[in-house]
Order: structure tokens, then sequence, then C-alpha cells
């Protein structure tokens, strides 16, 4: 299918597509909701595009037969910045999505980002957009993206990191008194959403978090996207 020029260079997805990390597109590694943007970038094989989700510069692979689902955005994306102030007066409906979303019958999917099957960051990253935040995509740029704290200094709606190898793998958001919610894996969570605890009492699943657990952070600020450039 031929795309029609785009003024803005970006294109509405008229429903939810999913996007690959390879060009075979064999691996998912994030879905974009209908009414999100995506970029062209400058590659493509004979089943694919190279594509950027707008919103927070994730660069993946579009199926050619999904471009069917892209409407031209006449105008390009305006980024609107959002500060700690205005975010703390969103704190609790990010938490009201969160549990929302553990209510409906999900179970893990890498790479999900959309319901109602989420990974982890992909939870994260749909309950602070669905406020007006943005967050990067995956669990390590999120680590990168927010503000360090304490443990004791933790307050509701901050993330908390998990590590193996030193480097983040997973993400949770923090509820208050010890607890947190996150979608967690078949072979170390609860295959699905789920809340634990960050210290005793501890169950199975709780304590194996704990023993890979490696920081805390706050989100300051809506991601703002890097430029077209940064992603090719």
């Amino acid at each position: 299918m031929q795309l029609s020029p785009s003024p803005s260079g970006e294109y509405f997805c008229l429903q939810t597509l999913d996007l690959y990390d390879d060009p075979e597109c064999q691996s998912l590694g994030t879905q974009a909701a209908a009414g999100r943007r995506v970029q062209m970038l400058n590659k493509e094989t004979e089943q694919a595009v190279r594509v950027m989700t707008v919103e927070d510069g994730y660069g993946t692979w579009l199926k050619k037969t999904d471009l069917q689902y892209l409407e031209v955005a006449e105008e390009p994306y305006e980024f609107v910045p959002v500060d700690r102030p205005e975010i703390e007066a969103r704190i609790e409906n990010i938490l009201i999505f969160a549990h929302a979303a553990k209510r409906v019958p999900n179970t893990y999917l890498w790479g999900g980002a959309t319901a109602p099957n989420y990974d982890c960051s992909g939870l994260i990253q749909a309950a602070y957009a669905s406020q007006g935040i943005w967050l990067p995509r995956n669990s390590y740029q999120q680590g990168d993206f927010v503000e360090p704290v304490s443990q004791e200094d933790l307050e509701l709606g901050d993330l908390i990191f998990f590590a193996k190898e030193q480097r983040i793998d997973h993400v949770a958001l923090y509820l208050g008194e010890g607890y947190y919610i996150h979608s967690s894996g078949i072979e170390m969570g609860r295959n699905g959403i789920g809340i634990d605890r960050l210290w005793e009492p501890w169950d199975m699943i709780s304590r194996a978090y704990h023993q890979t657990l490696c920081g805390f952070g706050r989100v300051m600020e809506s991601y703002a996207p890097p430029s077209l450039a940064c992603q090719i």
C-alpha cells in the first residue's frame, strides 16, 4: 500500500497496531493504540517499514499490511509540558487506571502496551498516559528518565525498579503502605497484573522480586520526544 504524503510527516493510528522489534515482525516491541501517532523512518524491507511512535520516540517496525490503518496527521505533534505539581494532582487517577486494568481479565504480554494485556513498562506508560503524561517505553528508559528517590521517601505513584545483572528489567507503580502494582510474567510473577509488597510479610513472589530490587524514581515531568534525526 502506498501512503498518502503527510505534511507533518506523521500519521494517526486508526486502531491498535502491533509494532515489532525486528523487520521480520516476529518479536512484539510495543503497541500503538488508536489515536496515537507514528512517523515514518527511512528504512523498509519487503515486509515492514521502520516507524517511530511519536509521543515516546520509540523506534519499531510496522507490517506493511497495516499501513491501511494509518491516517494522515495534518499538523505535527504538539508536546504539552506537565510539571510536578500537575503530576501530583493526577496521581490518584493514575492509580485508579492501574487498579481498573487489574480488574479486567488479563495476562502478561511481552511488548503489550494496550488493554487488557500489558508488559511491566507498558502498564506504567499507559497509566501515566491516561492522564496526559508520557514516559519512555521500556523499564530501563523509564529508570533513566525519573528522579531517583529513597525507599523512605516513596510517594504514591512513584516507580519501583528491579534489575538482573545490573540492568533494569522490571518496573512497578507504588500504591502506598508498602504495596505496589505491576504486570509480571509467568516465570517470576503472576502472569498478569497483580499487587505485591516491598517488605515483610512477604509471599514467595514478593520475596523473589525483592531480591532484584534496585531503586526508586519519581516522575517529575512529561517526556519530550527527541527529534527524528536521533531515531534513524
